[in-house]
This record gives C-alpha cells, structure tokens and sequence, in this order.
C-alpha cells in the first residue's frame, strides 16, 4: 500500500524522530499548509533581521523590510530612535509608504489621508474635526513591532510581545556575532542598495544552505577553485569548524590549525582593514579565532544569514580579498523566495577599495554572481520535487545524516574556545538538523527538539 503525505500535526510530530535518523521530509520544502503555518507559528515569534542603521543614518530616513510577507517600515524617528511600524493605516489598513526608501517626518496614508509622525504617531487627517472629532488619537497610532534592539549596527525586531531579549535568543551565537561583527563595528556601513532578485526555491534552502554546507562546495562551485576565484585550496577549505551555537543557530568556520600557518588571517582582509580592528572590544579567544579564520558563514533563525570570504570576481584582474555581505532569505511563498544581499564595508576605506570590495560582492554573490549561477539550479530543483505527486504520496525523506556516529569523518572537538556543540573537519550536516530543530521549535511552540 502507498503511503500517505501526513497532516500538518502528523509531520512535526514526526521531525525529532526524523532528526535523529539524519532525515527530513521533502514536503516542507513545497507545501502550502507549512509555509502558511511558518507565517503565522515562525515569523510572528522569531527576532528577524530588518537591515543594518548606516541605511537609516539621519532622522527622518526610512527603509521598507518584511518580516514574513508582513510590511514594516524600518526609520529613524525625528529624536533619532529606531522604529519599526507596521506599514498599514490604521483607518482602513492601507500601506503608506510608496517608496521602498527615503526621508520624512511625516507618513500620509493616500486613502483618505491620515497623517502619522515618524514616531508612528496619529496626529492629523482631513477635517478631523467634522469627521472624528472626540476620537482619542493617542489610540489610533501605527502599530509597532513589541520589540526591536540592535547589536553592532544589526536592527533585529520580534513581534511576539512575550518574546525573550535578543541575547537569550540567540544563546551561544551572541558570542560568535561579537567576534564577526565586534572588531571594528562603528565603522562597518552598507554599501549602495541591498541586491534583490526572486528565486522559484523555498527560503529554509538557502538558510539551511549557509548554516554551513560547504560539503557542496566540492562540487559544485569546482570551477570557482579551477578559475582561482577562491583563496584557499577546495579541500584545504573544509578544514575548520561546525558550530551547533543553538536550536536554529549554526555557522561554519574554514580555519587554520594554527595561527601561524600559511593562508589568510581575519577572513583575508587588508592589512589596512586588520590595523583598525580593536582586541580590546572582545575576548582573548575571540580575537585569536578571527585572526585565524579563512571563512565564516552562517545562519541566525529564521532567515538571516552573512559571509565572511576572500574571493575574486576575476582573478586575471585582481587577486581574492576578503568580502562580507548579510542575506535574508525573504518568504514569498511555498516556492518561492526573495534573496536579499547587503555589501558591508567600512567607512574608513578609500572609495576605490569601497567600489573594489562591492564589485567582488557583485561578480560573486549576487544576481549576476558566478556562486549564484551555480546555486539556484539545484535550489529550485528542490521544491519541484518537493511538490511533485511522486513525493508526496511516498513521504519523501531526505537524507542530512553526515556527521552522525559511524558516518563520516566529523567528530566533537571538546577543547574549543568558543560555545556550542562544535565539530572538526567541516564534513558534517548536524548544522542543518540543528537548524531544523529551530524550526521544528518555533512551529510547535516549544516542542520538545
């Protein structure tokens, strides 16, 4: 007899069993009851990254971010608070804002014309006085997101009015974010827009992926290392760690045994960049583990992810130098997502190494990037099959079991100077079940993953 595709309850009930034997189902890779229980379960719960203060410099400036398919708009109000407001006129519920950026004290609804401060205030509307008089407009402000903090220029918001603080979210992933983004971080900016591109691919494909599958690097990005693209030898690459840092949190570090060994130091940065890194905002350990690290990536829950890469776009031209870009992996529904990409540089950079620096972001992560053309193929292949009818009636796993006991090389390292569960070399997948117990987590409320 052909098994059937469980119900939304039968398949989280399966997900730890599922997680210990190294497999999850392909259904949640294409299925509308769990992309409409992840909007409302996942997103209304989670602290999700909106974008970064340098694209809100001045009070009055103002972004349009998503949390879920939820419009918000991220602004810095006229005292110079960070805000998130919910971008729907509390009238008759009409988005405000027509622009995706800009610059204003006030928000006016084009409906009828309700009039808020960008503190998200309800000050005026036409012939208020006629219309609505006695209204008490201290009620009738746009609502905002019940938290919102920042951490070294990260704008971070949840819309769970009982959601812990940011800090307690993330657990052990604070520490690492403080070694990636701590060593000089009141320099650190966005470079021009952040890139946006639709992928016909379910948003946990690209966050599993930068939790930390360099296993694919191997293979699929082979002709990155045959054109030189990349600085470090492909398996010299896979030397390093897999950080377990918390249900849902994972990254990935390339390292050097030692510090001392050939290769790049502090993710290949410029000797120029390195000279105004600060030991002193962090640990001793911190500071030692960025000295020798080649690669970070990772993946904060839900959806934000960064890298940390030296690399070319076109090694005949110029040779790799270290990159960062932050990625949000934006739902738009069961498969379909939109990518967005920041370039981050630093202030205190010439505008040509600044223009240098986004280029390589450009020519390699990105919608004309060469990993990009390599990666979104299979991505999308993924939810094709996830919703094919073949799958669903056999219940299709999928198999996420490298780095269980007796597979593969992977083992726990129990002297590393970091916190988390952490795996030496990089072969192993316990980062995507890690990020899935996250999620299994987040859709049942606690669960027990």
């Amino acid at each position: 007899m052909i098994p059937y595709t469980p119900n939304l309850d039968q398949l989280l009930e399966s997900i730890p069993r599922a997680l210990d034997d190294g497999l999850i189902p392909a259904r949640i890779f294409n299925d509308p009851d769990v992309y409409r229980a992840e909007l409302e379960r996942l997103f209304t719960r989670c602290w999700v990254f909106l974008g970064h203060v340098s694209e809100i410099a001045s009070p009055g400036d103002y972004v349009l971010r998503y949390i879920g398919e939820d419009p918000f708009i991220l602004v810095r109000d006229e005292y110079g608070t960070v805000r998130v407001l919910f971008d729907a006129c509390r009238h008759r519920g009409t988005q405000l804002c027509r622009a995706e950026k800009g610059n204003t004290s006030h928000f006016r609804c084009p409906y009828h014309g309700w009039t808020y401060r960008n503190t998200g205030e309800f000050i005026s509307a036409p012939a208020f006085r006629a219309a609505y008089g006695g209204l008490d407009k201290t009620q009738w402000g746009l609502l905002p997101a019940p938290h919102v903090e920042l951490l070294h220029g990260l704008v971070f918001a949840s819309l769970d009015p009982e959601a812990p603080p940011l800090e307690a979210y993330l657990g052990d992933m604070a520490w690492y974010l403080d070694m990636l983004f701590g060593l000089d971080p009141d320099s650190l900016e966005v470079v021009g827009e952040p890139h946006r591109w639709v992928i016909d691919a379910n948003w946990k494909t690209g966050a599993e992926n930068f939790a930390g599958d360099d296993y694919h690097t191997v293979f699929l990005h082979k002709s990155m290392w045959d054109v030189g693209a990349i600085q470090i030898p492909a398996f010299e690459n896979l030397k390093g760690y897999h950080i377990h840092a918390h249900p849902g949190h994972s990254l990935s570090l390339s390292m050097a045994p030692n510090e001392d060994d050939p290769g790049p130091k502090f993710w290949g940065f410029d000797d120029d960049v390195v000279a105004h890194f600060d030991p002193s905002r962090m640990k001793p350990e911190q500071f030692r583990l960025a000295r020798r690290s080649r690669v970070a990536v990772g993946t904060v829950f839900p959806n934000f992810s960064f890298l940390f890469v030296p690399q070319s776009a076109d090694p005949k031209v110029s040779p790799p130098t270290g990159m960062m870009c932050l990625r949000v992996w934006q739902p738009r529904g069961p498969r379909r997502m939109e990518l967005w990409n920041w370039v981050l540089s630093w202030k205190h950079l010439s505008p040509e190494r600044r223009h240098h620096m986004y280029r390589t972001v450009m020519g390699t992560f990105s919608p004309s990037g060469i990993f990009e053309q390599d990666d979104t193929e299979p991505w999308q292949s993924i939810a094709r099959i996830a919703g094919s009818a073949f799958a669903r009636t056999r219940d299709l796993r999928l198999h996420y079991g490298m780095g269980l006991p007796g597979i593969g090389s992977a083992r726990v390292v129990e002297d590393f100077p970091g916190p988390g569960t952490v795996f030496w070399p990089r072969y192993e997948e316990g980062v995507q079940r890690n990020f899935y117990r996250g999620w299994f987590q987040a859709m049942t409320n606690g669960g027990d993953g």
